[in-house]
């Protein structure tokens, strides 16, 4: 996939993550900042120094750019033993015996597969190569740790393991690392900043609670979040500034705005409700019925139907509904969005007199 005019500057020690749906150009991202695939135009730097620039005619070659690069397969020789797998970098660059020793202990120790040294990786689970992976790609000290969808392969408990792994590792390495992934829970656990892409271009580049709670189009908003937020389509019954009454074949409100909207009635809108702004209330007087429940044991996901209109929400606690069962329903707080019918974002607000 083309990436188009990508922008960004990527802060020392941060960990930035590539995230987007299949095709997105995440990949494409990673492997011109590594140096293996090369860009029409633009320009690349690595800690003050330019890599690559079409104007100046600058392609530093991918050993020389000071990154490591953990590849989603892992690559590890299975030839070698896991001490042998860290210490071959290292011995290619002419280290002397006694510092790949100590380099390999300290990375050993580091990702907490000592006793696994003399061992194949035949011999070793998926998330143990993978630390061994790491070890090697962390050995030679890069400045960038490059990570392609390096999770990918693992079960889900085991992911869930590694996440936290890498995000201690991030700390306690102070490198920079840029991954790549499809997966918007791991995006939002690690980094510290996400890079959203579509079909090539950017669409937000922010922290993880920033691109949760204040998406710049609907896309983000429906991208990241789990279970997905709701997306309503409305139509402008009337507007008054900050107060806009919005209707359709289902229900009818007012969209209190935090500052003041440009609209006309008869305009397309979209209301995006996240799941845990959606409360059911037994007193309300806004009814839905239950379509699906999910309970999870921590929480429960709830399907609700509203005439033609379907809305997720989350429930907190070991509780169940039987399908069909009426509910009463409060879209609650002040993180509630509104979108043009072109999908930007227009403010957010709240809601009243749900009728």
């Amino acid at each position: 996939m083309a990436v188009d005019d990508l922008d960004m500057v990527i802060e020392d020690g941060s960990f930035i993550t590539l995230l987007g749906p299949s095709g997105c150009g995440k990949t494409t991202t990673l492997r011109m900042i590594a140096g293996l695939e090369t860009p029409t135009e633009g320009i690349i730097t690595i800690d003050g120094k330019v890599v690559f620039s079409s104007e100046e005619q600058i392609d530093i070659s991918p050993a020389k750019r000071d990154i490591g690069f953990l590849f989603q397969n892992y690559a590890l020789w299975p030839h070698m033993t896991v001490y042998q797998n860290i210490a071959f970098g290292l011995e290619n660059l002419k280290w002397d015996k006694e510092a790949v020793k100590t380099r390999v202990e300290e990375l050993l120790k580091m990702l907490r597969i000592t006793e696994f040294a003399g061992r194949y990786p035949a011999e070793l689970s998926g998330g143990q190569q993978q630390r061994v992976a790491i070890a090697r790609t962390l050995a030679t000290k890069p400045k960038v740790l490059l990570m392609d969808e390096p999770l990918s392969n693992l079960d889900a408990k085991l992911r869930m393991e590694m996440r936290t792994e890498l995000k201690r590792l991030h700390l306690e390495t102070q490198s920079t690392f840029v991954y790549v992934t499809h997966d918007q829970l791991e995006a939002m656990t690690l980094s510290t900043r996400i890079c959203l892409l579509n079909k090539g271009v950017l669409q937000q580049y922010d922290g993880p609670l920033g691109v949760y709670n204040y998406p710049t189009n609907r896309f983000v908003a429906d991208f990241v979040g789990n279970p997905t937020i709701n997306l309503i389509p409305f139509e402008v019954v009337s507007s008054q500034g900050k107060a806009i009454r919005v209707s359709n074949a289902d229900m009818a409100f007012t969209f209190n705005a935090k500052t003041a909207l440009n609209l006309k009635v008869a305009d397309k809108v979209t209301i995006g409700v996240r799941p845990e702004f959606i409360a059911v209330d037994g007193q309300s007087t806004f009814k839905a019925s239950v379509y699906s429940s999910l309970p999870s044991g921590m929480e429960t996901i709830i399907r609700l139907r509203i005439g033609e209109s379907f809305l997720n929400s989350v429930v907190f606690g070991s509780l169940d509904f039987p399908v069909g069962t009426g509910l009463g329903i409060n879209l609650t707080g002040d993180k509630i969005m509104l979108f043009s019918n072109e999908g930007n974002i227009l403010g957010s607000g709240s809601v009243s007199a749900i009728a």
